[in-house]
């Protein structure tokens, strides 16, 4: 296939991916208002998982076609890429004022399972042998994100959200209906696009699986929580921009990899060089939580909790070291 026309297609891929992830979530968002559900519940379960619905619908498409090293690099690539790129995008634009929640429980958490998730891949460190996300690595993950949801849910309940809560738009059942099935629809087929001609990029310019799925795919499927969070920064809600990003990456790898590894037909096999990626990623967490602790403080005025401040220069931080591991992946290992 010429290379300008896998191009294109990977483009419109990523734009029917991430426009049917937004029908999808308008249309059950409505049609869950109708059962009287609130918008609480609502946000914590479709609307969050809308942001993570690309990386989900690409990598059940990889586990099928046993693209096990695209399926690692995605979830890994794209929780890189939320961590540096758009935390570092949305800081530069607006210093990022963070809830002590978030500093205190949420990003140690995601810490817990990043380690969670090197222990589950890295069989042969324990017992030796190969190493594979299996199905019951899959269902451990899963356990653990129904635990992080009920964190949530009663985290949420016992604070007072009334001016947080986001207004579910009301559209009549038929529309709303058609919002779901053009949602699923534009999901299937623009994951499909994506991992179609993303493997002729990998291809044509001698990338494998795990490049490919922790640049190109991470990048394209990370584009949602890219433009939530830039557009909270600009409007200066930092609390979003923040909040999108963290609960991203948890989802990812709680959601995303144990759903992706319960129903793949086989066992995923890990490649060890992934092993660098989740280094990576680790020290990136790490820093982000320990520069919320040394930046700056701020008290408001008019009540609430002690926030936490990402300022600038650590956005520009955050910012020259994904690009330098990019430069990284494209040039220093082999491909």
């Amino acid at each position: 296939m010429n290379l300008a026309i896998a191009l294109g297609l990977l483009i419109f891929g990523f734009a029917i991916l991430i426009k049917g992830a937004d029908f999808l979530v308008d249309g059950a968002s409505a049609v869950a208002k109708k059962f009287d559900i609130s918008d609480m519940i609502i946000g914590l379960t479709i609307v969050s998982f809308g942001t993570s619905a690309p990386e989900l619908v690409v990598n059940i498409g990889a586990a099928w076609e046993g693209k096990n090293a695209m399926i690692i690099g995605n979830v890994l690539g794209s929780n890189i890429f939320n961590t540096c790129l758009i935390i570092g995008a949305a800081g530069l634009i607006y210093p990022l004022a963070v809830q002590k929640a978030t500093v205190r429980k949420e990003l140690p958490f995601s810490i817990f399972i990043i380690l969670l998730m090197f222990f589950l891949a890295n069989d042969a460190l324990v017992f030796g042998g190969e190493n594979y996300v299996s199905h019951i690595d899959g269902i451990i993950l899963l356990l653990f994100f129904g635990a992080f949801l009920y964190y949530v849910y009663t985290s949420s309940k016992n604070a007072d959200n009334s001016d947080n809560i986001e207004i579910i738009e009301e559209i009549p059942l038929p529309k709303s209906l058609l919002y779901i099935i053009g949602g699923m629809a534009g999901l299937i087929i623009g994951g499909n696009l994506v991992l179609d001609n993303s493997l002729v990029f990998a291809k044509y310019f001698g990338m494998t699986e795990r490049v490919i799925g922790l640049t190109v795919i991470a990048i394209g499927t990370s584009l949602p929580e890219l433009a939530t969070s830039v557009v909270a920064a600009m409007k200066k809600n930092s609390d979003i921009a923040m909040g999108n990003v963290v609960g991203s990456n948890i989802f990812n790898i709680l959601l995303v990899l144990g759903f992706s590894s319960t129903i793949s037909p086989t066992l995923i096999e890990y490649d060890t060089a992934a092993n660098f990626d989740i280094g990576f990623l680790l020290s990136a967490t790490i820093v982000l939580t320990a520069f919320l602790f040394i930046g700056t403080r701020v008290k408001p005025t008019t009540g609430g909790s002690l926030t936490y401040t990402i300022d600038r220069w650590q956005a520009g931080v955050l910012l020259m070291a994904v690009i330098g591991y990019i430069v990284y992946l494209l040039l220093a290992q082999p491909v």
